[in-house]
């Protein structure tokens, strides 16, 4: 039976090949444990674990290793991140600032850090998706102890002006943290250059394994104070205890490795194929609209909206594809989409939006089929609505957007 075309790589990437193999020595004979420094096995384990380091930080242009932190993902990241930072700052920290559009490992976070206690302001963003950096300076009080802006948005694909908003936090003294899970191997990231304070990220994002990530903690200028979640060790100078799993680590690496080596002809290739996808499909249906800045946004991204076909029964009715309505993280939660929602959407163009993740393993074949899969069901399920409307309301056809939006 054939599988699905996958197409929704903002949840998870498959693992590249050629990850598993630098993988492979250390789930066999290089077993030993990183933290065992009175023999051979423990010192290998040490090395390799180092030198993963090395290539991570060098890759997000942190100016030491020792700013890389390794987590299990970029949700525990993310909440040693926000978590570590305020409450280690409790005294003088009184408010965090979040943006609309944050993935729920910030969002949730942020909701239980109110529960401390903690002031919780979401900033507004624009039509597109974008948080305007301006604004970010001027809403910025003394109490203001971090701010936590996502990079690339999983959901609408919209790339934020990082540089620029950690800038304005920089002038005030605040620090800027960013979750950029979905940006680190697709984008050009530089944390240093970018005056970014705390980075979060993870490795099943860029093909690589599940349940590896890294904190980027800057270190100096001074330095951040983080209060660890985990205790038991003292590993990661104390962040993070915890015997590491040094073949995910290896493996992180090679995965980030591969992405940057392939990063611009892949990103030009997937915008490519997700210009071919946008023109079939509104060649073939009216009411294509998309959701999220049409410029500023992951070249594998489009988040759409079929005018009068529920986004939800469109990717029901497309098994032969692997889409989705939103972020995975979030896929349990019957509510609309808080992030089209915060784009100040209408409510049905809400309903009707999902997520398409281009990837590296898909081509021209498959964007084809896709975009008659979706237009077939979008067909169908447009045609049901006409015949059948609901109770107290008049059948209508959809009506195509001139503008092409």
């Amino acid at each position: 039976m054939q599988r699905p075309i996958y197409l929704d790589h903002h949840a998870t990437t498959p693992l590249d090949p050629r990850v598993l193999e630098a993988m492979l020595p250390y789930l066999r004979e290089e077993f030993g444990n990183a933290a065992s420094r009175t023999h051979e096995y423990g010192w290998r384990a040490e090395a390799a674990v180092e030198q993963a380091r090395e290539e991570i930080a060098a890759a997000i242009g942190a100016r030491e290793p020792r700013e890389i932190v390794f987590t299990s993902g970029a949700t525990e990241s993310d909440n040693l991140a926000l978590k570590g930072l305020l409450r280690a700052r409790r005294e003088r920290a009184r408010e965090l600032v979040i943006s609309a559009l944050e993935h729920p490992a910030v969002a949730d976070t942020a909701e239980a850090l109110g529960a401390e206690g903690f002031a919780v302001r979401k900033l507004p963003v624009d039509g597109g998706g974008l948080v305007d950096p301006a604004a970010l300076g001027e809403s910025l009080v003394d109490g203001t102890g971090l701010v936590s802006v996502i990079w690339a948005q999983s959901e609408i694909g919209v790339v934020q002006p990082v540089a620029e908003l950690a800038r304005r936090c920089r002038e005030r003294g605040v620090p800027f943290h960013s979750d950029a899970a979905q940006a680190v191997g697709k984008l050009p990231v530089d944390v240093e250059r970018d005056g970014i304070d705390l980075l979060s990220f993870s490795a099943h994002k860029l093909y690589g394994p599940k349940g590896i990530g890294a904190l980027y903690v800057r270190r100096g200028r001074p330095a951040l104070r983080l209060e660890p979640l985990l205790h038991g060790g003292g590993h990661e100078w104390g962040l993070r205890s915890g015997s590491l799993p040094v073949m995910l680590i290896v493996g992180f690496a090679a995965a980030l490795r591969i992405a940057l080596a392939e990063r611009e002809a892949e990103a030009e290739r997937l915008a490519a194929l997700r210009e071919l996808l946008l023109r079939r499909l509104r060649e073939r249906l009216g009411g294509v609209a998309l959701n999220g800045d049409p410029l500023r946004r992951l070249p594998g991204n489009l988040n759409l909206s079929i005018e009068g076909v529920p986004g939800d029964a469109l990717v029901a009715g497309c098994p032969g594809l692997a889409l989705s309505t939103g972020s995975a993280c979030a896929s349990a939660r019957p509510e609309p989409s808080p992030v089209l929602r915060a784009l100040g959407l209408p409510a049905e163009r809400v309903r009707e939006g999902f997520r398409i993740g281009l990837g590296r393993g898909t081509g021209e074949a498959e964007v084809l089929r896709a975009a008659e899969q979706i237009a077939a069901a979008a067909e169908r399920l447009g045609a049901e609505r006409v015949v059948s409307p609901p109770p107290g309301r008049a059948a209508s056809l959809p009506v195509s957007n001139p503008a092409g939006e």
